[in-house]
């Protein structure tokens, strides 16, 4: 590689970086006081919460008032219900869950 090209991609890069700190300094800082008055949730709101991640995502996309993961949660055990619950996408579509068994080769 050229010693020249590799001087001028460091300080794109070093340009870039810089840029993306610069504009993100500038970020609104939101407060969640007030999400975190009423109803705590648990365990199970967790899991359910994992459950609809997914969706969540993509709704959270086009709407401000949606949110992925619940801020008025009471602590592990909600993180411990989301992360069951979120983890269950990756079962679900698994070759295991679809029913079909490997056939095993028996060699005589």
């Amino acid at each position: 590689m050229n010693t020249l090209y590799r001087y001028k991609l460091i300080l794109r890069m070093i340009v870039g970086i810089a840029a993306i700190m610069l504009l993100s300094s500038c970020a609104n800082k939101e407060y969640v006081e007030a999400c975190l008055e009423g109803y705590r949730y648990g365990f199970w709101g967790g899991l359910w919460h994992g459950i609809i991640a997914p969706i969540d995502l993509v709704i959270s996309l086009f709407r401000d008032d949606v949110t992925v993961y619940a801020q008025n949660n009471n602590g592990a055990w909600y993180a411990f219900g989301f992360i069951l619950g979120s983890g269950g996408w990756g079962i679900l579509g698994s070759k295991g869950a679809s029913g079909k068994r490997r056939r095993s080769k028996k060699y005589d």
